[in-house]
Order: structure tokens, then sequence, then C-alpha cells
């Protein structure tokens, strides 16, 4: 639906999910530009991001909704919340496993912007960073062989935007617990693999061994891989869900973080691997630090290196703020006059 007339003080814009697919199509480049802009914003500390909120919902230790605050400065001066709920048994009755909300605020005032379906944008976001680690970590003149553990919504956008991010060849491998789904993903991507062969395996060890840059994005509540050794010299890993990797394994690799403080908490693999080893001096750097020069990519060719990101509410926002400000000059969306009142 088209506004009529921009906004005034106490509109408020509601953008769908149709909206804002419209608005982010075709835009990989500038969402890996808002989310670099995020990290840096984040690595100077021009950002505001409060640890985020569980709410665990009945059922299943897995159901939750999480509430992700921030604000990001760094010439993008945007606050919001993020509201995401996740309940990994919606798959199985054929529902996306998350759905999401995003709220905007006007930073000088603290008043209402925006609210914007958000699982296109949380999607992207997660994806833009996998994406914006691997250019950066992925031993540099290789062409990356991927492998993907986890065949949903958020790996399809990984691969998106690997895509876009650096040079990616070879036989595409894929793997889920689910050997269906896995076989279903693969057959649907002619259009995003272009000339790569795609194929999905049965074990996780096929992947492991056959690929230079392995995403896992799975819904694992605890670790369940114990062993890298099948991965060759020089892998990159993005550890996109957090639980996937014993803590054993990121004692002994090179490890890459958005944000340490927020990544060792929730149970992670991070956090297990925190209280096994009682520090956190495992860890080596932030991506932030990566990409403002302070620290290089990885640190030897030849090891295990993994990209552990929690997911910072800065990046909703950032994108968020990408979205409204084309929605705004496009007037596109439904504005509800005086929302706000006066």
């Amino acid at each position: 639906m088209t506004a009529p007339h921009p906004p005034r003080s106490g509109d408020l814009r509601l953008l769908s999910a149709a909206d804002v697919g419209g608005l982010l199509a075709d835009s990989e480049p500038q969402v890996l530009e808002a989310v670099k802009r995020a990290y840096l914003a984040h690595s100077a500390g021009e950002t505001t991001v409060p640890h985020s909120l569980f709410l665990p919902l009945p059922g299943d230790p897995r159901n939750r909704i999480i509430a992700l605050p921030a604000f990001v400065g760094g010439g993008v001066e945007a606050a919001g919340l993020k509201w995401i709920a996740s309940v990994p048994a919606n798959l199985e009755a054929g529902r996306p496993r998350a759905s999401a909300v995003l709220l905007l605020n006007e930073v000088a005032t603290g008043r209402l912007r925006a609210v914007i379906e958000s699982s296109t944008i949380s999607a992207w976001r997660t994806a833009a960073s996998a994406a914006l680690a691997a250019a950066h970590l992925v031993p540099a003149g290789r062409a990356a062989q991927v492998g993907l553990v986890g065949c949903g919504p958020i790996n399809a956008a990984i691969l998106r935007f690997l895509r876009k991010a650096l040079p990616i060849g070879g036989e595409l491998l894929v793997h889920d617990l689910d050997a269906a789904r896995a076989r279903g993903f693969a057959a649907s991507f002619p259009a995003e693999t272009e000339a790569l062969a795609v194929r999905a395996v049965d074990g996780m060890r096929e992947v492991l061994a056959g690929s230079s840059l392995v995403s896992f994005a799975t819904t694992a509540a605890a670790p369940h891989v114990a062993d890298l050794s099948p991965c060759a010299p020089g892998t990159t890993i993005l550890h996109v869900s957090l639980r996937d990797l014993a803590p054993e394994i990121l004692r002994d690799a090179d490890n890459v973080v958005d944000d340490i403080d927020h990544v060792c908490r929730a149970s992670t693999s991070l956090h297990l691997c925190e209280a096994l080893v009682g520090h956190r001096g495992f860890i080596r750097c932030t991506l932030g630090d990566v990409l403002r020069g302070a620290q290089p990519g990885r640190r030897s060719p030849g090891g295990v290196s993994i990209f552990s990101p929690f997911g910072l509410g800065a990046l909703d926002v950032a994108v968020g703020a990408l979205v409204l400000e084309r929605a705004e000059r496009e007037r596109r969306g439904l504005v509800v006059e005086g929302f706000l009142g006066g």
C-alpha cells in the first residue's frame, strides 16, 4: 500500500513482509555495507547494545522469543528493538521457524517511527554478517568450496550473500538431519548457484572433508560436533547457530566473534568453552577488529578459523534503517496518521 504523503510527527509507518522484500530486492551490496558500518560503529564504541532478553515458551526448551534492543551511531543514528520468535516445531507443520518484527524509534525524540516485519531483515543481516566474515577469514586469493550444515532459510541466505562477497567454486555440499529436506534444498537453488554443482550428502563428515568454507545454521540446542579432523588445513567455519561445536574444538581453534561479552552467554558453545578453560582468552578478536585493520583475518593460513556471531541487534537496526529510508523515499507501506497523538 502506498502512503499518500510523507509521515508527519505522530504518524507511524507499517511495512509488511511484501514491502520489505520489494525494498530489499537486489540490495545485497547495500546490506553488506550497512552491516559493515554497524560493526565498525560497534568496534568504535558508537553503539549501545544491551544483552538480549530471552522469553522461554512452554513445550520445548528451544521455543523462545528474543528481544534485541540497540542504538547505532557512526552516521547511522538509529535506535530500535527486534522481537523475534523461534519455534523449531513450526517446520514440521510447514510454517517458518522464526517470525520477527522490528520497531524503529526517532533518536532525537524517542518517538516510534516504524513497525517493520523483520524476518527477511533478520535473515539478511545474519547472512551478510557471515559473508563479511568469510570474505576476511578465508585465506587470501583462494576461492572457497562451500559446505552447508542445516538446510533452512538462514543457510539459503548465507549462500546468497557468499556469492556476492567472495569467489566460491567447486561442488556445493549440503547436509541436514532430514535427508529429504537436504535434497529439496539442493534442488531449489539453480538460479542462486548458477554453475555450481550442488549435492546433498548424508554425513556431516563428507561436508567437513570436502569444503574449505563450512556454514553451520541449525537448531541445535547443544554441541553435536566433537571432531574437526576431517577438515583440510585453512578451513573456515561460520558457526552461525552457535551451539554445534564442542567446547574442546573452540579451545584449540582460531576464534573470531562479533562481541566477546554477548557471545559468552546463553549456553553457546563459547559459553561452555569459557566454563571449561576458566577464561575468554581462546577468543582472539572481534570481526570489528578485523574490519578496522587492528587484527588479521586469521591467525595462520593453515589452521582452522571459526567465526561465531551472537547476532547483534545493531545489525537489525542498521539494515532496518536502510529499509525505512527507502520506504520513506518511495512512499511504501501504510502510514497510520496520528498514531502517536500529538
